[in-house]
């Protein structure tokens, strides 16, 4: 369910109330232990953190008009969604990530290549989401996003 809300203040408030808390919680992990330099905007209809133009002026390659996207949160029809590029583009991260999703977590891990579906929102596995979010610097980011951009 893509928003048309133009401010992540708008689209908090316009959740369901049963996503509001699970959605403002894992909002405030992200910006709480986000590595400096990266931007919370409103992206492709969810909450975004994404490069800014300024520090990464060559864009998205899919869209060089808009800034390099790092991580998506989104209240999905039957989920919340992370979409972590970190995780999509990084083999090590990845496979950290599966290995530690059982020990923080009740559910099985549903996830696609870079996107992780939460279907039980009041499980959430906070403290992974921290570690994880801790895990890329802005610079090893724009870095490993290069190196992946030149192997296509």
């Amino acid at each position: 369910m893509k928003s048309n809300s133009e401010t992540v203040e708008k689209y908090l408030i316009e959740l369901p109330e049963e996503r509001k808390l699970p959605m403002s919680t894992l909002r405030n992990i992200i910006k709480n232990n986000i590595p400096d330099g990266f931007e919370e905007v409103m992206s492709y209809g969810m909450i975004g953190y994404v490069v800014p133009k300024s520090v990464y002026p060559n864009g998205y390659h899919c869209n060089p008009k808009l800034p390099l996207p790092y991580i998506n949160i989104g209240s999905q029809k039957n989920f919340i969604v992370l979409h972590h590029l970190g995780i999509y583009g990084s083999t090590e991260i990845l496979d950290w990530f599966v290995a530690e999703y059982p020990k923080h977590a009740k559910h099985k891990l549903d996830m696609g290549k870079g996107c992780v579906r939460f279907k039980k929102v009041n499980e959430i596995p906070y403290l992974l989401i921290k570690e994880l979010i801790n895990k890329i610097s802005l610079e090893k980011y724009i870095s490993q996003y290069e190196e992946n951009i030149k192997l296509k």
